[in-house]
């Protein structure tokens, strides 16, 4: 009962203890958009503030994706096209991955690094800025399906390798974002019986730790830990609970495209709603899990010839791999919708929102097919770094860098001072600035 009742609350509204600014009078209270002269203090005031991370379950067919050349310059490979325009946007990054261990049960490696469902760079992120806005961080799917949605498969992890709830409904998204007063009237309610009950929990684990052995202990101890982040978290939510939410004018389509072939569409939605976070200010964190089950799509009015975890598993076969390519590139095509939208806006200091964020696409798996999980697929947009190039890394040398490595230089780049992730301790700042 007591983790299912801490999963739900990680799934609810969380805020940052940071308030937005607003005008008040009497019982009116007006939103103010974000300006330079209302905003905190910036630890980093010349780099990216904001991170997104979005992984793809079934990973991206390599040779694809993979330009044939290496630096700038490149032939944009067939994946990539739909963001072509934005060649001098992102970075490609080829020979990069953490040495995991193969397979779909380790695909969470791709946040996580070495070992499988530990703590995941976006948590990472999170515990160090998230803490800034009103949600310290926000976890989605795509394509997983709603009777999977409890299934073993997460993208995010905290510090104790719990894996983080997913949202995979995009009125569920935009209601958290933009919630209405009688949602909050409701939020509240449960926010405050679900801290009197963490009272209860407190009481009883405490009078049962002294008669616990030291290993018990020490397990229950993680499990303290656990609860003090949903007390934390709960408590930045009712501080801000009856603060204004913006007016995002935005319309959600009058259906939610949950199940598994509608995918593509439900993510050009989370992207439209991803890029309203950002520009509210309501989170600098987020990660995507873009799931692939035996969903048959459909495009142009006709449908591929398998399901899409079957086409990953194409065993070279040429029919096979071009449905697969038309599905990865719908994906991108998704992508490009958000860039577009991250370019066009701007932050209360007149930079791109495209610049003042990091966006991370990858997997964990570098070739379903094979079910290997190594050479993962990776690209960095945004984030105020020099793009345009495919950075190849020879991961036979014993000093390859591992993809840990650029981990590390994109958390430096948000303001942390981190020298290690998983089994990486050096950084990829000499090659990718």
């Amino acid at each position: 009962m007591v983790n299912s009742l801490i999963a739900s609350l990680a799934e609810g509204l969380d805020r940052g203890c940071d308030r937005r600014h607003f005008l008040r009078s009497g019982a009116a209270a007006l939103a103010l958009p974000a300006m330079e002269a209302l905003s905190g203090p910036d630890p980093a005031p010349d780099g990216p503030r904001n991170f997104v991370a979005i992984g793809t379950y079934l990973g991206w067919h390599q040779n694809a994706f993979y330009p044939k050349q290496t630096g700038g310059g490149y032939e944009m490979p067939a994946t990539l096209m739909p963001i072509a325009g934005f060649r001098d946007d992102f970075t490609i990054f080829s020979g990069l991955d953490h040495r995991a261990p193969n397979g779909h049960g380790a695909w969470s490696n791709f946040l996580c690094g070495k070992a499988p469902k530990s703590h995941s760079l976006d948590q990472v992120i999170a515990d160090a800025i998230g803490a800034q806005s009103r949600f310290p961080s926000i976890q989605l799917t795509a394509g997983v399906g709603e009777s999977n949605t409890k299934g073993g498969n997460a993208i995010s992890f905290t510090r104790q390798g719990v894996a983080l709830p997913m949202i995979q409904r995009p009125s569920v998204f935009y209601k958290q974002l933009f919630v209405s007063k009688a949602d909050r009237a409701r939020s509240e309610y449960l926010l405050k019986s679900g801290r009197s009950v963490l009272d209860l929990v407190w009481e009883d684990a405490k009078r049962l730790q002294g008669a616990l052995p030291a290993r018990d202990r020490d397990k229950l101890d993680e499990y303290f830990e656990s609860l003090r982040g949903v007390e934390k978290r709960m408590g930045r939510q009712l501080e801000t609970i009856h603060d204004p939410i913006p007016d995002p004018g935005y319309t959600l389509p009058n259906y939610d495209p949950i199940t598994p072939n509608l995918q593509i569409e439900a993510e050009a939605i989370m992207y439209d709603l991803m890029a309203l976070a950002l520009e509210t200010g309501s989170t600098r964190v987020m990660s995507f899990f873009l799931h692939g089950l035996g969903q048959v799509f459909s495009f142009d009015g006709k449908a591929l010839g398998s399901g899409y975890h079957g086409l990953s598993h194409h065993g070279n076969d040429p029919a096979m791999i071009r449905d697969l390519v038309t599905i990865e590139t719908a994906h991108i095509h998704c992508l490009a919708g958000f860039l577009q939208q991250l370019k066009a806006k701007k932050n209360p200091a007149g930079k791109s929102l495209l610049e003042d964020t990091i966006v991370l696409l990858g997997t964990g798996m570098g070739d379903a097919s094979r079910h290997s999980n190594a050479n993962l697929p990776t690209l960095v947009a945004g984030g105020g770094y020099k793009h345009g190039r495919h950075i190849s890394v020879d991961r036979s040398k014993p000093d390859a860098p591992l993809l840990g490595d650029l981990y590390i230089s994109l958390m430096q780049r948000l303001g942390l001072e981190a020298d290690q992730f998983s089994n990486a301790s050096r950084n990829m700042n000499e090659l990718f600035g």
